[in-house]
């Protein structure tokens, strides 16, 4: 008798977007789900509250809590959240020492048990920590990717929707670049039913819009006091899990690793991508303008800084360890 062996997914870090994700993915019926975390009891009790859950939501997927990476073993996709969030007041790159010596420990420990998997991060500084990640895993770059363009561009498609009193269902948003300060909306290239938004508001309004697409995280960041966004994540990240396990060849915004494309080497930046069961399966270069190409250039060397900067007190620091 043939034993199929059910896709699974490993969530590393059961804070609040791996919590979310892992329902998310469930109750969507996308994957088994394998939930990691360093503390004791609370991927566990996460999962045991999820299991409970499933008589209501109609859905038989397995949902395991753990500590111990073994379990995680052939995992299709594993999802990294883990490090500390963003706190009132901290900018992405004071996050870079602590969570890059985080996400380079992680790493290393899937692959082990996980050697063919497609990587997505989604731990801040996203950009950063995902050409961290790659470095580490020894995958691949095509099965490496971070989550952020998706993330940013339902920002912008929100806020288009909220200003223009319209459906969300009809506007397309498309945001490149880190994700960041520097990252960079396209008004171009977001539309509402195929309509470019440069026809439907002035430039004061749309340049409103892109601040408010930019400082998207810092102003949940600083409603909620104590805690950063995880619903949109999480969502932002379902998609891409879910874009590779069905070999959806979705064209989404991610943090893909470039060589040569837009101008760009060696860097993991957001760009859209086709995905699909083997990760990012092409890049889609699309035609930008002169400020646009600056502006994407720009949040290059950003990232590109912060590369160096993270290698640099990585090289200086004790081996990393997961927390």
């Amino acid at each position: 008798m043939t034993v199929c062996r059910p896709t699974r997914v490993s969530i590393i870090g059961a804070g609040n977007v791996g919590s979310t994700l892992a329902q998310r993915i469930a109750e969507k019926n996308l994957a088994d789900v394998v939930l990691l975390d360093v503390l004791e009891g609370r991927p566990q009790g996460i999962a045991l509250d999820l299991m409970e859950a499933r008589g209501i939501e109609r859905h038989d997927r397995e949902i395991v809590g753990t500590n111990n990476y073994a379990d995680t073993v052939n995992s299709d996709v594993v999802v990294i959240t883990a490090g500390i969030p963003r706190k009132p007041g901290m900018s992405r790159e004071d996050l870079l020492k602590i969570n890059a010596k985080i996400v380079l420990d992680v790493t290393r420990q899937v692959v082990i048990y996980s050697p063919g998997t497609v990587l997505i991060v989604v731990t801040n500084p996203l950009d950063v920590m995902t050409y961290l990640a790659w470095q580490a895993s020894g995958l691949p770059p095509a099965q490496v990717m971070g989550m952020a363009g998706i993330l940013d561009s339902a920002r912008f498609q929100t806020f288009i929707a909220m200003e223009s009193g319209l459906s969300t269902a009809d506007v397309k948003a498309t945001v490149l670049g880190s994700h960041g300060d520097l990252m960079v909306p396209l008004p171009r290239y977001s539309t509402v039913n195929g309509v470019p938004i440069t026809e439907l508001m002035d430039a004061p309004t749309i340049d409103r819009l892109i601040e408010r697409t930019r400082n998207g995280g810092a102003e949940i960041v600083e409603l909620m006091k104590t805690g950063s966004a995880y619903f949109a994540p999480a969502s932002a990240a379902c998609l891409m899990v879910e874009a590779v396990l069905l070999n959806q060849s979705r064209l989404l915004p991610v943090a893909a690793h470039l060589q040569g494309e837009y101008g760009l080497e060696d860097i993991f930046i957001g760009v859209p991508c086709r995905l699909g069961c083997t990760g990012v399966e092409e890049v889609l270069q699309l035609s930008l303008t002169d400020a646009e190409r600056t502006a994407l250039q720009a949040s290059a060397r950003s990232v590109r800084d912060s590369i160096n900067q993270a290698q640099t007190l990585l090289e200086t620091s004790p081996s990393p360890i997961a927390s």
